[in-house]
């Protein structure tokens, strides 16, 4: 949930020409410079406390293989533009890690991937050791575009006192969800905490999520799908949340989480990283609301979380996430490259996923002798910043296992269709974000705004051709 970027498509035209002008060494199989044993690793996981994790990985990592790495944080929402200059400059790094699928497809498009190292890297580790649905978001057509590590999930929280107070039932499905955030929308409160800034894609993955609950497709039969009517009835219920039952304004990132952690709203869609801060474990995000100041930990022993929503006309119940993955680019220095890699998903794996295991469940779930070892050690590793608890004390056992089960359920708009390039592109553009904008403000009904968001994402889709 960390992307905010935007213009891809003058960065695809811009990679293009690179492309086309034989700018990039090492594309259509021209080897990559003489090995030197040294590699340089961007890494999105950028926030200090996870760069010094990283730092200490890698440290163990040389001292053990003797390749020097070069560890560079960089943003997540510049990644495409510091692409586009180190390939045009002939400078990319040698991995990328902490990827997420949209940003790893838009690579794979523009033939930045050293697929067949990345393919070379699964099987030694064994691809039985990794999630199925992991690997094959992260594939074409078994092509490994890139190695898989760890997930993120999209979750509905929300209070269970208030809920079973009033009588109402798990909100785990579009009727319930929508009668719990009617009869508490009252007072000084609002029904629900959901995201409608348009200029972040933080709305467009809790739209997501609420969107395949209804089996609402970005690409079906070979057309952009979002007026089909599953979408048309998913813009209409979550439009009706937001802009009837939600807090006025726009509602972004923070002011969601704020809302619900102030005791404001019964419910909030968000992603897993939230449960260290709703566990009161961060100090510069601790929850707010009037039981939270004497007991920090009263919001996480009072909420309750739905992993997966059901709408009307979905099958069954859906679950949205992001897969995060290690990525070689096609001008790495393969040995180092490749020792590099597979050391992070083996002896550094539990230690990298350990900095936020809130938000980063290992989809490597084990090793061939140990088939459950990293998914047992993912929940005995503690949460937090300021103070830390082992995951699994915070938390019961049914809600640890429906997150890991959920790396299994997990669906995505487009990739799973072939249309992971335009995944990459609307995470750029941001089509969806702006129409729910638009809607949620009340300037457009949702038909309007399910048009709009096709008409957009069908013109970015040609341009993509």
């Amino acid at each position: 949930m960390r992307i905010r970027t935007r213009g891809s498509r003058a960065i695809a035209a811009a990679l293009a020409l690179v492309l086309g002008g034989g700018m990039l060494a090492g594309c259509g199989g021209t080897a990559s410079a003489k090995p030197d044993n040294q590699i340089t690793v961007w890494s999105l996981e950028n926030l200090p406390p996870r760069m010094a994790v990283g730092r200490e990985v890698v440290g163990r990592f040389e001292e053990k293989t003797g390749v020097e790495v070069k560890l560079v944080g960089v943003d997540e929402s510049k990644l495409p533009q510091l692409i586009m200059s180190a390939a045009a400059a002939g400078n990319l790094p040698d991995v990328i890690g902490a990827v997420p699928l949209g940003q790893i497809w838009q690579m794979y498009g523009n033939e930045l991937l050293n697929t067949e190292l990345t393919g070379d890297i699964v099987e030694d580790l064994g691809p039985e050791t990794f999630n199925e649905n992991a690997l094959g978001l992260a594939s074409d057509h078994g092509t490994r575009l890139a190695v898989p590590s760890d997930s993120w999930q999209q979750i509905l929280v929300y209070r269970k006192d208030m809920l079973e107070k009033a009588g109402l039932p798990v909100p785990d499905s579009y009727a319930d969800l929508r009668r719990a955030a009617a009869e508490l929308d009252q007072g000084e409160g609002v029904g629900i905490s959901l995201a409608t800034d348009p200029s972040d894609l933080f709305t467009q993955q809790s739209f997501e999520s609420f969107s395949l609950a209804n089996d609402c497709r970005l690409v079906e039969n070979d057309e952009v799908a979002l007026e089909s009517p599953a979408c048309r009835k998913a813009f209409a219920a979550y439009g009706e949340l937001a802009g009837t039952y939600g807090a006025g304004g726009v509602q972004t990132v923070d002011t969601t989480r704020a809302t619900y952690f102030a005791g404001r709203s019964p419910l909030i869609m968000w992603s897993s990283f939230l449960l260290d801060e709703l566990a009161g474990l961060r100090k510069d995000a601790l929850p707010s609301c009037a039981s939270c100041k004497g007991d920090p930990g009263f919001l996480a022993e009072n909420s309750g979380v739905v992993t997966a929503l059901e709408g009307p006309d979905g099958a069954q119940p859906a679950q949205f996430g992001e897969i995060s993955s290690w990525a070689v680019t096609r001008t790495a220095e393969k040995d180092a490259s490749e020792k590099f890699v597979r050391f992070m998903l083996a002896e550094g794996y539990e230690e990298w996923f350990s900095m936020a295991p809130e938000g980063k469940i290992p989809v490597r779930e084990g090793t061939q002798a140990d088939p459950d070892r990293f998914q047992q050690a993912w929940r005995a590793s503690e949460i937090g910043v300021d103070t830390r608890k082992p995951l699994e004390e915070v938390y019961p056992a049914e809600l640890l296992d429906r997150m890991t089960d959920g790396v299994g359920n997990m669906r995505r708009w487009g990739i799973t269709q072939g249309e992971g390039l335009l995944v990459g592109a609307t995470n750029g553009e941001l089509p969806v974000p702006q129409a729910i904008g638009a809607m949620a403000g009340g300037q457009i009904p949702p038909r309007e705004a399910a048009r709009r968001a096709a008409e957009e994402v069908t013109a970015l889709r040609k341009s993509l051709q």
